[in-house]
């Protein structure tokens, strides 16, 4: 028989036992729960961390132009969309007005002359005047009086700030497409104008208002060739005014 502190010896050690693996067991869990947590963790801070990489991550296309005519290379400059209003406006009013002052056809000459009147200063308007009269040997109108015609496409406008702060200058670069007459090929010339202009109070007359509602000005014009090639339409389509 065995004693009763022996039985009683014996199951305080079974007791024992039996609590040493159930805290064993809690243990082993409390740990499998922090090595879990730990690695839910580390997987949500890494797809954090990629996220925060992909815009430092990307691909910029871009398209590299080659003039069939001249071989110049540039790249396509790509707008952004962080241009202000006014720079977008401006831009908007260079681009027209390089398109309509530089073109030449018979049949919008005299509207072309008056709109683009409506952009000019009182001094630059005297100037255009006397490049226009008939009196003159370069004017447009006796230059293309055998029917010849010039279309203009701008390429780009790029805005330049002087030392002072101040940002009236624009450098435009634009192609001249002149045809000598109806069925003749084409001549394309590649152009650089440098361009001050301002913005003044809107005219008061309704007509240049329609054309001009902003009041913009060109204050000097200076246009030349930015590849000089010897073709003769374009050393005759050469005029600044």
């Amino acid at each position: 028989m065995i004693a009763v502190p022996e039985i009683q010896e014996y199951f305080q050690e079974a007791e024992s036992w039996d609590a040493d693996r159930a805290a064993q067991s809690r243990h082993s869990a409390r740990t499998a729960w922090w090595v879990a947590g730990a690695g839910w963790l580390c997987a949500v801070s890494s797809a954090l961390a990629l996220a925060m990489l992909l815009p430092l991550k990307r691909v910029d296309p871009f398209v590299v132009r080659v003039d069939n005519s001249t071989g110049v290379v540039d790249v396509v400059p790509v707008y952004a969309g962080h241009a202000t209003a006014e720079e977008a406006v401006t831009r908007y009013f260079l681009t027209h007005y390089l398109t309509v002052c530089e073109r030449f056809n018979f049949a919008t000459a005299e509207s072309d002359y008056e709109e683009c009147g409506a952009f000019h200063s009182a001094q630059r308007n005297q100037a255009w005047y006397a490049h226009w009269a008939a009196t003159n040997p370069a004017s447009p109108l006796n230059v293309h009086k055998d029917g010849s015609t010039v279309r203009v496409q701008v390429n780009s406008v790029s805005f330049f700030t002087r030392s002072s702060g101040l940002t009236d200058l624009a450098q435009v670069r634009y192609l001249k497409s002149a045809r000598q007459g109806v069925g003749s090929e084409e001549s394309f010339t590649h152009w650089v104008a440098t361009i001050q202009y301002a913005y003044a109070d809107p005219a008061m007359e309704p007509r240049v208002r329609r054309w001009n509602p902003l009041g913009f000005k060109i204050v000097d014009f200076r246009s030349e060739p930015e590849v000089l090639v010897d073709q003769p339409a374009a050393k005759e389509l050469h005029h600044e005014p």
